[in-house]
């Protein structure tokens, strides 16, 4: 597997993506699958389910509330930043993603590495195009206290302890906190411009940092149900628990 993405694939293994082989000549590991929805499917987070610009102006929780409620299918450009631990080493992504709420997703990585990630409600597939591979998980057990449920139009305040922050570089912030004890991730921040999700940042297990800053933003689109269904294609090497 490739980059870091916000919403990866989930594996029962715990590890961290920055191992040996990601700071040689090898492509890094994704973290994806393996560490929880981590730094891109993450939301990897919070997006989209928070996306809108129709909410009279509010604290961070009020907005993001509102979003919550609001914003039933949303699209949009993004680009991705992963840091390591340390904040020596960044990896830069890129791509689009959708959603319609409830437990539907879809991110398109095109940079630097093309991967799919669809949820159709029950599973969630990862596609590795170059490789050819595909895994999948059963949606429940992927998702959990996750941005990425938030994304899917699960309770927050059941899930998450909600905190606003103080604006920071022109944005109001929100926290978000996973109500469970052990996680694949400490902490979310959302920042909004006015009404409008600007940024998310995500921080995993092991320290590493995902921010992901949105573009081009619909809200209440009407998309297609084909694009949140997944079939495997012909010859891919298909990995499931």
């Amino acid at each position: 597997m490739k980059p870091e993405t916000l919403i990866a694939a989930v594996t029962a293994a715990r590890r961290p993506a920055w191992s040996a082989a990601s700071c040689g000549q090898h492509r890094p590991v994704l973290p994806a699958w393996r560490t929880g929805l981590s730094g891109a499917v993450a939301a990897l987070g919070l997006l989209g389910v928070m996306l809108a610009s129709t909410i009279a102006r509010a604290d961070s929780l009020d907005t993001l509330r509102g979003f919550v409620t609001e914003v039933k299918t949303g699209r949009s450009a993004f680009t991705q930043t992963v840091t390591s631990p340390d904040g020596a080493k960044k990896k830069l992504s890129s791509g689009s993603f959708e959603f319609a709420r409830p437990h539907r997703f879809r991110f398109a990585y095109t940079r630097p590495y093309e991967q799919l990630i669809v949820a159709d409600g029950e599973k969630v597939w990862l596609h590795d195009i170059d490789l050819n591979q595909v895994t999948v998980r059963p949606f429940t057990e992927a998702l959990g206290a996750t941005p990425a449920a938030l994304l899917a139009g699960t309770a927050i305040e059941r899930d998450f302890e909600l905190k606003a922050l103080p604006d920071e570089g022109g944005l109001q912030w929100a926290q978000a906190l996973p109500r469970a004890v052990e996680g694949a991730f400490k902490s979310v921040r959302v920042g909004f411009l006015g009404t409008t999700l600007a940024a998310v940042e995500i921080v995993d297990a092991f320290g590493q940092r995902s921010r992901l800053e949105f573009s081009a933003f619909e809200a209440n689109p009407k998309l297609a149900a084909d694009r949140f269904r997944f079939v495997p294609p012909a010859g891919a090497d298909v990995i499931a628990p």
